[in-house]
């Protein structure tokens, strides 16, 4: 992979101009040519440059050809790849949300379920006190309950009181009659 990137980057670069020193290496090279196989025009030289150059471009446009054909097939097999990559994750992301919903829904079951139980708590926690508050009731009538006979013989002497009280006041209004008409002088009348 690192050897077609930089041979590819090589055949995409355009032909450098030579350097000073390497146009008269060549110039040399080509005199030295001329001198042992006699004369050479600068048509020919011109022909023979131009002839370097194209045969030059024809190989790199039949490398970059045969590259641009597997680039364009690796470009397809990779978008295919990502294609069916994308749907795989897409699935996923279905089968998440749904996992999702799915955990929501029992959160809130439970949620509401624990509401409830609280709900219930609380009232059983007020029964418990009002259960608590009648029992402590109870055990204070219970109390009142076991006094009662000394309240009933209590309650039945205010009423013998209450009773002798007025027997006594009918015997002082009697008196009373009785010494006035003791106190009367007596008549022929009667």
């Amino acid at each position: 992979d690192l050897s077609s990137r930089s041979r590819k980057s090589l055949l995409d670069s355009p032909p450098s101009s030579p350097s000073p020193s390497t146009k008269t290496f060549r110039q040399e090279r080509v005199s030295s040519r001329s001198d042992s196989s006699g004369v050479e025009s600068p048509s020919d030289r011109l022909s023979a440059r131009t002839s370097t150059y194209t045969r030059r471009e024809n190989r790199l446009a039949s490398l970059s050809k045969t590259e641009d054909d597997s680039a364009s097939k690796d470009y397809k097999k990779l978008y295919e790849d990502a294609l069916t990559e994308n749907e795989k994750l897409k699935s996923r992301l279905q089968d998440s949300k749904q996992e999702l919903t799915k955990i929501r829904s029992q959160l809130d079951r439970v949620t509401q379920k624990q509401d409830r139980i609280s709900e219930r708590s609380s009232v059983f926690e007020s029964e418990k006190r009002e259960k608590e508050a009648l029992e402590k009731r109870v055990s204070d009538m219970e109390e009142e309950l076991k006094t009662f006979p000394a309240l009933a013989r209590l309650q039945a002497l205010r009423s013998g009181n209450a009773r002798l009280l007025q027997e006594n006041k009918a015997m002082l209004r009697s008196l009373a009659r009785l010494t006035q008409t003791a106190s009367l002088p007596e008549t022929d009348d009667l």
